[in-house]
């Protein structure tokens, strides 16, 4: 009677952990599915910060050609030129916006003149919209992947690297190539965004921030799940 009895208790006692173990992993799963929605939404919030503010300059290649890519890298100048004066009174965001749009056609004939002064008689394509983006880092300013606003050249079969920068705040204008943005541009940024998405884009290159560079790979990782899957999503329906 009594080994019966200890078996009762033996069998309630793995039962009642069991339930304490299913109860555990329950909780631990939940953490887990509530921890990946917070840093979705942390994810899907700065980068809607970033692209509600900014707008880049992408310009295209027709292939990787060392012709080609020079041939790039004039018509960008020759874009930059151009717009260097056209947004030099520009203040915000929406003005920056509708004198890009009220210059596309402009814009697209100065890359064809500068393709044809060049030989060549490759197509070009300007629009202005949202289009994905991966990490890139300009001066000591890094921009995490993502969807941006952006007025985007493409030239020939836009197959070739790519070159890219912010014409709002007007990185374009200033030179980084000595791994630093002027300090009165990275002032625009901060008046452009919120205090986490400047220090976010400003500090991520700060191998002693360790929040904020934890933070960037957050950002960095879902937005560019966000760009494969769309572009899966897109292969398939296309």
């Amino acid at each position: 009677m009594s080994r019966v009895l200890l078996m009762i208790k033996e069998l309630r006692s793995i039962q009642k952990n069991s339930a304490i173990a299913r109860m555990t992993l329950l909780l631990a799963i939940t953490a887990a599915f509530s921890g990946v929605i917070f840093l979705t939404d942390y994810s899907k919030d700065v980068n809607k910060g970033l692209a509600d503010n900014l707008i880049r300059l992408h310009v295209i290649a027709n292939s990787d050609t060392e012709e080609d890519q020079k041939l790039k890298r004039d018509v960008r100048d020759a874009i930059i030129n151009y717009m260097k004066v056209e947004l030099k009174d520009s203040k915000d965001l929406e003005q920056t916006r509708y004198i890009i749009n009220r210059n596309i056609n402009s814009i697209e004939k100065i890359a064809q003149n500068e393709i044809a002064k060049q030989g060549k008689n490759y197509s070009v394509k300007t629009t202005m919209g949202s289009y994905p983006f991966p990490t890139k880092a300009y001066g000591d300013i890094n921009l995490p992947a993502g969807y941006y606003q952006a007025l985007r050249v493409v030239i020939g079969q836009g197959e070739g690297a790519n070159w890219w920068c912010v014409l709002f705040p007007p990185l374009c204008f200033v030179d980084a190539t000595h791994g630093t943005v002027p300090d009165s541009v990275k002032q625009n940024l901060r008046n452009t965004l919120t205090e986490e998405e400047y220090n976010l884009i400003a500090s991520s290159a700060d191998e002693e921030d360790i929040p904020i560079k934890l933070k960037f790979k957050v950002v960095e990782f879902f937005q560019n799940s966000r760009i494969r899957f769309s572009g899966l999503v897109s292969r398939i329906f296309n």
